[in-house]
């Protein structure tokens, strides 16, 4: 696949291209090396400060949310009442798994977006078809 086609970017990638000791971050290193057009949404963002300050502390939460503000090229998607609700449709839908909102948040906006690449670790990313960057 083409990597300078858009991709949706979750929070686990975000994880593994900054923490060294994570399996995917040679990959997750040499694709933002050269990133496409990157997608994700608020939670995501959220998610990442959460988890560097629960595992590290707030200097590296800090850290974090300057590395998203200085991404280039991220957009950082705008979520409504819409985007929520599609959503929760997609928790509904996908109840017999473990899915967050932020999470099926992502599946409805690659969906909306008509996104196939998505750049994650979560097996849950691909439920709807996405190929994840760590089966390509």
């Amino acid at each position: 696949m083409d990597k300078k086609t858009d991709a949706y970017l979750d929070t686990s990638a975000f994880i593994a291209f900054v923490d060294r000791s994570d399996t995917y971050h040679p990959l997750f290193r040499r694709l933002f090396a050269e990133p496409p057009h990157l997608i994700t949404t608020p939670l995501v963002i959220a998610e990442g400060h959460a988890w560097f300050l629960r595992r590290y502390d707030r200097i590296r939460a800090m850290q974090f949310l300057a590395m998203i503000e200085d991404m280039k090229p991220l957009e950082v998607i705008q979520i409504g009442k819409v985007e929520q609700a599609g959503a929760i449709e997609l928790v509904r839908k996908f109840s017999d798994q473990n899915l967050t909102m932020a999470d099926a948040l992502g599946l409805h906006i690659m969906r909306l977006r008509k996104l196939k690449r998505c750049w994650s670790t979560d097996f849950h990313l691909g439920l709807t078809g996405a190929t994840l960057a760590i089966d390509e």
